[in-house]
């Protein structure tokens, strides 16, 4: 039959495997999706400890739960193939949010393309604290020239889920800009990206 018939707690009761004297492993996956609103963004964010406080899961379920709930992290975010072709700020916009969406701190990130918009590289710059990151200009380039790259997607998270660009973000854009004239890189877009979507500032006219 598989496992595509089974509903949410179903396939989480799986995960548990045996419940306690009090509830079954059912009941107990009902619970902790209560717990998280049934939302599986929010399961996602649970750790080890907080697992451990629902009576009937010890170090070994929640080590069960949270591997799978990493595999299926890892299956979004399997980095694009060299050469595919970003056709639209969407599709990048899509692939980006699935990396960086539920990141707990701000990251910045950069799709490095060709003059055809293929994909050539791709890199994490910097990794911050919850409401900025510091990203280095020159590391930017550095990499741009090393990968032959002559287009650039700029993207960063913002962990509170709001989509609105800082005058921080605004101002780094402007930079990686200012720097790419001079090398004959172009900077298509700046996206920022949370659970709630993409933000481009692109399409906003800030680039």
């Amino acid at each position: 039959m598989g496992a595509l018939p089974l509903s949410t707690a179903e396939l989480l009761a799986v995960l548990i495997n045996s419940g306690s004297k009090e509830k079954s492993a059912l009941d107990l996956a009902h619970e902790i999706l209560d717990y998280c609103g049934n939302d599986l963004r929010e399961l996602g964010r649970l750790n080890a400890r907080q697992l451990c406080n629902f009576r009937g899961i010890g170090p070994k379920k929640a080590a069960t739960i949270l591997s799978a709930l990493e595999l299926c992290r890892r299956r979004q975010i399997v980095p694009l193939p060299d050469r595919t072709e970003m056709t639209s700020i969407p599709m990048a916009a899509e692939y980006l949010r699935s990396l960086l969406s539920d990141h707990p701190c701000e990251s910045f990130f950069v799709l490095f393309l060709n003059h055809a918009n293929r994909v050539v590289h791709e890199a994490c710059i910097s990794e911050g604290g919850i409401t900025s990151t510091t990203v280095d200009v020159r590391v930017v380039y550095r990499i741009a020239l090393e990968h032959r790259a002559t287009r650039l997607i700029l993207c960063h998270n913002h962990p509170s889920g709001t989509l609105r660009p800082s005058k921080a973000d605004i101002n780094i854009t402007r930079q990686l800009q200012e720097a790419g004239r001079l090398l004959d890189i172009e900077v298509l877009d700046h996206l920022i990206v949370s659970e709630l979507g993409y933000h481009s500032l692109r399409e906003d006219g800030a680039l």
